[in-house]
């Protein structure tokens, strides 16, 4: 028979840790307590502004880091790890966090927000020489791939783009308004732009899209005038306020401009704009436009990606605008033999790398084996002395495939949700460094 009712557990009672979860942060925190050094890497960059120096303590500089770990580990908000957090004891024991005293949202945005991307790199070349010390990873064969982060936008457009400067130009002056009163004069218009950007979406024939497109032009080049004649106003304004107020301001109407200037060139005169000339964001503006071999176009930016035995990623790149693979074979190599100081034995990638150019040049950089996915016209005696082995490093480049799936699907690399370039580069550094640590710990513990 059942028992009515189940003994309630002490607060004393030793939670079990025997599971998959928990044995990975048990090998991930082993490796981070032997590793007292980085915290002197994050120090620069959380201490001036994230560590209290007056009142309650701040967050420690481990904490920070672990953190850090944690929210690319579990792929949450930092709502969502601030409940982790405050939920469970694994975790507080990971983060090293006091049960009664756990850091709220704003505190860990603040804090992990702070580490820059160079840190980011910095904390993963330690994680990598750990690595060779435990001959878990060598480099002396390698992988190239690059594949595409999304930035955090809607799917853009031109009129959505006027209508975005129309909304934001209104919210500024508001600003303006409420802080000085009527002196700031300003029409809000936004109501009639999203009724033409709408009007534009649905509208079937080309000459009424070019007739609508004028009308929301016109409402965009009003707010315009209305925000200069407003700037000379605050300008003369000495409140600290206004200063911002006025970079603000210069900002969005300049990338204003730069989407009246596109549309027309698109929209009126019929030209083809190039991807490299296009804004498809005002708040994402270094947003590239990512063509792959006529694939579904993705708005984002390019990260070429090298990758070893051991699955850890080697080094990563992010790109600016969509170079060819071509391109990127030979500076690739570069930086793996800066960080390993010699050249690798054996270099595996995909078909998009293959030239005959990028061949000659790994061979004189003292690379046995160069192995490309597609021959592109080579053949496999130039590229490596022995056919088994062309294809055994064939079926080794294949691997980098799933381990990007894996980076996408379990660390956020196919979008980040953090606002600016900056902040789009340490999130793809995060997001690898807290990838390397995981399998390195799943590494050290299977080797025992």
């Amino acid at each position: 028979m059942r028992e009515k009712r189940r003994r309630q557990r002490s607060l004393f009672e030793a939670k079990s840790v025997d599971h998959v979860i928990g044995r990975e942060l048990t090998a991930m925190s082993a490796w981070l307590d032997q590793q007292p050094q980085l915290l002197e890497l994050i120090a620069k960059d959380v201490s001036p502004k994230g560590l209290a120096q007056r009142g309650r303590a701040g967050l420690s500089l481990e904490t920070v880091l672990r953190c850090a770990v944690l929210k690319q580990y579990r792929q949450v908000g930092y709502r969502e790890l601030e409940f982790l957090l405050q939920d469970s004891h694994s975790f507080q024991h990971f983060a090293r966090v006091d049960p009664l005293a756990v850091p709220c949202k704003s505190a860990l945005q603040a804090n992990i927000g702070a580490i820059r991307a160079a840190t980011f790199e910095a904390l993963n070349d330690c994680l990598l020489a750990a690595a060779r010390r435990h001959r878990i990873e060598s480099g002396q064969t390698v992988r190239f791939d690059a594949t595409v982060t999304a930035s955090h936008i809607l799917e853009p457009a031109d009129s959505r783009l006027l209508f975005d400067g129309v909304r934001v130009l209104v919210r500024l002056l508001r600003a303006a308004h409420d802080a000085l009163g009527a002196v700031i004069v300003f029409h809000n218009r936004r109501r009639v732009a999203k009724r033409r950007m709408r009007a534009i979406q649905s509208a079937r024939k080309a000459d009424r899209r070019v007739q609508l497109y004028r009308e929301l032009v016109a409402v965009v080049q009003a707010m315009l005038s209305e925000v200069a004649a407003a700037r000379g106003v605050v300008a003369h304004c000495p409140a600290v306020w206004a200063i911002a107020w006025c970079v603000e301001t210069a900002h969005y109407q300049g990338l204003t401009e730069r989407v009246i200037a596109q549309t027309k060139r698109r929209v009126f005169d019929g030209e083809s704009v190039p991807a490299c000339d296009k804004l498809v964001s005002l708040f994402e503006p270094h947003t590239d436009i990512i063509n792959k071999g006529g694939r579904q176009i993705q708005y984002g930016h390019k990260v070429t990606l090298s990758s070893g035995k051991s699955a850890l990623v080697l080094d990563a790149v992010i790109e600016v605008g969509n170079p060819p693979d071509t391109t990127r074979f030979v500076p690739m190599l570069e930086r793996h033999i800066t960080r390993y100081g010699r050249a690798p034995e054996s270099v595996a990638t995909d078909g998009g790398y293959a030239a005959q150019a990028n061949l000659a040049l790994a061979k004189q950089l003292g690379i046995k084996n160069v192995v490309f996915h597609k021959k592109c016209g080579i053949e496999i005696e130039a590229m490596t002395s022995k056919r088994w082995l062309y294809y055994k490093l064939k079926c080794f480049r294949a691997g980098i495939e799933a381990g990007i799936s894996y980076l996408k699907r379990c660390f956020g690399l196919s979008r980040c949700n953090w606002k600016g370039l900056a902040h789009f580069k340490a999130y793809v550094w995060s997001a690898i460094f807290a990838h390397n640590l995981l399998v390195f710990g799943r590494l050290r513990s299977a080797s025992g």
